[in-house]
């Protein structure tokens, strides 16, 4: 039986647990690629793109232009 892609939503879930579980390090630790998280997830670059806007909203993680997205600090 063929496995249903997550949705955006579904991954921001999932990545947010990971992140509070320190699956990918303390805060200000720098998250995969969008090409990592999209072959992780299974989905494409897009999804990811979408996944790491709705994270950006709710402050999980922070941008930093030309050097990637990062672990934002605890609010």
């Amino acid at each position: 039986m063929p496995q249903i892609p997550m949705t955006a939503e579904q991954i921001a879930q999932d990545l947010t647990e990971r992140i509070r579980a320190g699956e990918h390090g303390e805060p200000g630790s720098q998250l995969p690629t969008y090409a990592a998280l999209a072959t992780l997830y299974s989905v494409g670059e897009s999804t990811i793109t979408k996944v790491i806007g709705l994270l950006r909203e709710r402050q999980v993680v922070v941008g930093v232009p030309g050097r990637g997205t990062f672990i934002a600090p605890p609010k």
